[in-house]
């Protein structure tokens, strides 16, 4: 959290990964479209190709459970997209824009209900509570590395559905 004040409540830092499925799948655009859309604000952003060690570092809360070693292979396998996101109320914001993990029951317009094939691929990582927001967004980016844009014009359009 940054603890600036916005009209709606303090900002939050969360962060976002676009995994590899949909990195290959040329969707980053597209997420990232809508995350702006939503109000957010990306603060960092870069593409990497997770090693092992990142994979089983950023994973390690599900070391014990039978997806983990999965899991793993899956994030190493192509490249992800790590953005750190600031808005009000960033943590379930973000989560109610992805949506569900398993995009059979995300909720319509969500990004996993228009974009993820399986609970396996469904597209993207969003942070689960202030803590987890703040461990992972420390994992991979320094705080010199987050920087605010100062905008100007504070809305152009809003996305026509998931409204909330």
């Amino acid at each position: 959290m940054t603890g600036q004040q916005h009209p709606k409540g303090p900002l939050e830092r969360t962060l976002m990964i676009i995994k590899p499925d949909a990195v290959e799948r040329g969707l980053i655009g597209e997420i990232l479209h809508r995350v702006e859309l939503d109000g957010f604000q990306i603060i960092a952003m870069k593409m990497v190709k997770m090693t092992e060690s990142q994979a089983k570092g950023f994973y390690r809360m599900h070391r014990k459970k039978t997806f983990y070693k999965a899991l793993v292979k899956f994030m190493t396998s192509d490249p992800s997209v790590l953005c750190v996101l600031e808005r009000e109320q960033a943590i379930i914001n973000l989560r109610q824009l992805v949506g569900s993990t398993n995009p059979d029951k995300a909720a319509f317009g969500t990004i996993r209900h228009d974009y993820a094939t399986a609970t396996r691929f469904n597209c993207v990582h969003a942070s689960d509570s202030p803590e987890s927001a703040k461990r992972e967004v420390h994992f991979f980016f320094r705080e010199s590395a987050l920087v605010r844009i100062r905008r100007r014009i504070k809305k152009i359009y809003s996305m026509p559905f998931a409204k909330r």
